[in-house]
């Protein structure tokens, strides 16, 4: 967390991150599979992102709504 940046800031930040994040991962899930590649791990690891990506969210609108 940067000095003059909020926690709020920090997790929404964290979000945006982690869209990006998840939109590369099922990209390269996407690449994989049309080239015939193994993707299990590439797909489980984007499970996990999404994951990761809700709990944020479910984080940021509870500090947004003063209950975090």
């Amino acid at each position: 967390m940067c000095k003059r940046e909020t926690e709020r800031e920090m997790v929404r930040r964290h979000v945006e991150e982690g869209a990006k994040h998840i939109e590369r991962q099922r990209a390269l899930v996407a690449r994989f599979k049309t080239n015939g590649w193994p993707f299990h791990d590439a797909e489980t690891l984007l499970v996990t992102f999404k994951d990761i990506q809700r709990q944020h969210e479910d984080y940021l609108a509870r500090i947004a709504h003063g209950q975090g």
